[in-house]
């Protein structure tokens, strides 16, 4: 069945949300927190007995990553620990009191979004997933279990979410690992599990399902480059990031700044890949300051410079960047986004554009950028020099006010 990727590359920009009962404890990779510090269940019970989101409110929650200038969210269904946010009939180690799931799919979808499920694989708390093979608070125990019983329930949960709330874009999984006694293809049932997807959500994406994703997800890391498979072609990929360090809610104080943030959408545009970045409400739901802030600075940016992310990718090889830049590509308006990290002095040389430019312009403001035609030689991978018809721009002398990352908009001769 055909895949969609039409918004998947359009979109770029995506809200990833780590929220459960996790977010009671706090700490660094309170997600991993059962496993971590080997929690057995019933101690576990005393995050799920008294989580309570009495502040939840899903429509400033989407409100927030819409100002933000993100296009997509993918939500937390159920983490390794079991418990869903959603209204699930095949259990009942969830949250009874309102289907949280369905009220943020609601909430984004009112505005626009695509919509993206996170499921976890891994499930600590069900007595059939095999604990023997997998990270599990009794890793190392004899298992005593029925996987086929565990297969069933993954089944039932999975086709429970992809019929219960309308299209969904995107399915998100996690937990899958290498291990040489566990066989992802079969422990899953990998093959039939996606065909069941494609089956109940045509032209939906698939990530992270061992052997059957259908983009590649590095996780806190970006790529020096763009990702290529082994013939050479560009790869869809997606980069999962956070603010702190951290998925879920903490109290941790290393943030990232609003110039790093921009600076890291730009990395993963220039790269031909999406941002999915990760914000971790707190337990009695809503968004703390310090992240609503950091978004409202994202967005204060995109508000003036989104065309220079949505539908764009990275520059054609025969635009190469100068120091301290970053070109984005819009292949359809064939226009190029030259990204400042630094603001140079007075002037900035750009290869291979001498006699290509029409028109240059600050895209924050609009106002035009003059320049000119000028002979010049750069280094390719820092070795060979290459002589260049470069045009020159002519920058004012200080860069935009309140602008992280300034951008020129450089329109091409036909």
């Amino acid at each position: 069945m055909k895949k969609d990727y039409s918004w998947f590359i359009q979109d770029r920009f995506g809200m990833f949300i780590h929220w459960g009962v996790y977010s009671m404890p706090a700490r660094l990779e309170s997600e991993w927190l059962q496993y971590i510090e080997k929690i057995s269940d019933e101690d576990y019970s005393r995050y799920t007995d008294h989580f309570d989101p009495d502040l939840f409110n899903p429509e400033e929650w989407a409100d927030l990553a819409a100002k933000a200038g993100m296009r997509y969210v993918v939500f937390t269904a159920k983490h390794h620990d079991g418990y869903c946010m959603y209204d699930s009939g095949f259990t009942d180690f969830k949250y009874h009191k309102r289907d949280l799931l369905g009220e943020i799919i609601d909430a984004f979808r009112k505005r626009g979004m695509q919509i993206g499920i996170y499921y976890s694989l891994i499930d600590w708390t069900h007595p059939d997933f095999p604990y023997d093979q997998a990270p599990h608070p009794k890793a190392g125990q004899p298992f005593h279990g029925n996987m086929l019983n565990y297969r069933k329930y993954l089944f039932d949960q999975v086709r429970e979410l992809l019929t219960k709330y309308g299209k969904i874009d995107l399915i998100w999984f996690d937990g899958s690992y290498k291990n040489k006694d566990f066989d992802n293809e079969h422990i899953w049932d990998a093959s039939n599990l996606e065909k069941m997807i494609r089956e109940l959500q045509p032209g939906i994406l698939i990530s992270r399902l061992p052997g059957h994703d259908d983009f590649a997800t590095p996780e806190q890391t970006i790529p020096q480059q763009g990702m290529f498979d082994k013939d050479g072609n560009p790869m869809y990929w997606e980069g999962c990031q956070v603010l702190h360090g951290g998925w879920g809610y903490t109290r941790r104080l290393q943030w990232k700044t609003v110039p790093e943030l921009v600076q890291m959408l730009l990395r993963h545009t220039t790269r031909g890949g999406n941002l999915l970045l990760n914000v971790g409400p707190t337990s009695r739901g809503n968004i703390d300051d310090r992240t609503a802030g950091l978004l409202a600075g994202l967005g204060n940016w995109m508000k003036y410079h989104s065309r220079a992310i949505y539908g764009c990718t990275g520059a054609p090889a025969e635009f190469p960047e100068p120091e301290g830049c970053r070109y984005t590509w819009n292949p359809e308006k064939k226009t190029l986004y030259l990204h400042l990290f630094n603001w140079p002095d007075r002037r900035i040389d750009l290869p291979e554009l001498g006699g290509k430019l029409e028109y240059a312009q600050l895209l924050c403001d609009g106002t035009e950028v003059q320049f000119s035609e000028v002979n010049t030689c750069y280094n390719v991978h820092g070795a060979e020099s290459v002589q260049s018809s470069a045009a020159r721009l002519a920058l004012p002398v200080s860069s935009p006010e309140n602008c992280p990352v300034p951008v020129i908009e450089l329109f091409l001769k036909n």
